[in-house]
């Protein structure tokens, strides 16, 4: 996962996006925290950001300056990897880490 979209979810778990650490005792309010947020996150409408990452790759008349057609990839599908790493973590006790 790119720095930038780990950061949202590092931030709403409150740790570092270069080098941490989950452990077992922390997972299951983790787990909690980024299954409400992808919930969140799939009740409302893509956000002007993504709207202005999308003008970015344009110009005013609309040519796409040869780039390949924006997708985009919801929170949601950007986090779920991890979510589920982190519950497969959470039933066998494991630690999660990353940048270590």
């Amino acid at each position: 996962m790119y720095e930038e979209h780990a950061r949202r979810i590092l931030d709403l778990l409150g740790k570092d996006v270069k080098m941490g650490i989950l452990t077992p005792a922390e997972l299951p309010q983790a787990v909690a925290n980024l299954e409400a947020e992808i919930a969140e996150s799939r009740r409302h409408p893509v956000s002007e950001e993504v709207h202005r990452d999308v003008l970015a790759h344009h110009g005013d008349d609309w040519d796409d300056h040869d780039h390949e057609p924006v997708e985009y990839v919801s929170f949601a599908t950007r986090a779920y990897p991890l979510l589920e790493m982190m519950r497969a973590a959470k039933k066998e006790g494991h630690d999660v880490m990353w940048g270590i």
